[in-house]
């Protein structure tokens, strides 16, 4: 069981330092609407151009919810953290966009080289997250109030 760690502070990070944030983990959680409810799933993700790539399979909720969704893509928020359970310092990113299954047999076979799933099992698909919002915080020492 982690120590008291003592007060934090919450510091917004702009949307640069919270994409490359989210470019140095490959782990995170992807956030998507299934039958009016939200669903989160735990994924392994690679940024590319600042798009965020995820790899899913042909039953998966988010392959046939992507699939079907509109011309201008599913919305989905895509949230991944790097928080030690010891300090509770840290940092976590959310981004929120238009998901898109990527079609492109070439962009697929590409995607399919560069990343990797965790899951034991075939992963024919590729899922491409353009964010429009990237929010993210760092979670630092709060100053103790004798230092203030």
């Amino acid at each position: 069981m982690a120590a008291d760690a003592g007060p934090r502070h919450s510091v917004e990070v702009d949307g640069v330092e919270a994409l490359r944030l989210l470019g140095s983990v490959s782990l995170g959680r992807i956030v998507f609407t299934r039958h009016a409810l939200p669903t989160i799933r735990p994924v392994n993700h690679v940024l590319d151009d600042g798009d965020i790539i995820i790899r899913t399979h042909e039953g998966a909720a988010l392959t046939s919810h992507t699939a079907q969704g509109s011309h201008s893509g599913v919305v989905v928020a895509y949230e991944a953290d790097a928080i030690d359970p010891d300090t509770h310092l840290g940092w976590s990113v959310v981004a929120t966009g238009y998901a898109h299954l990527v079609t492109d047999p070439d962009e697929l076979a590409h995607y399919q080289a560069m990343l990797h799933p965790w899951a034991n099992q075939t992963m024919d698909y590729a899922v491409r997250i353009h964010p429009d919002l990237i929010t993210g915080i760092r979670l630092t020492t709060a100053p103790h109030p004798a230092d203030v």
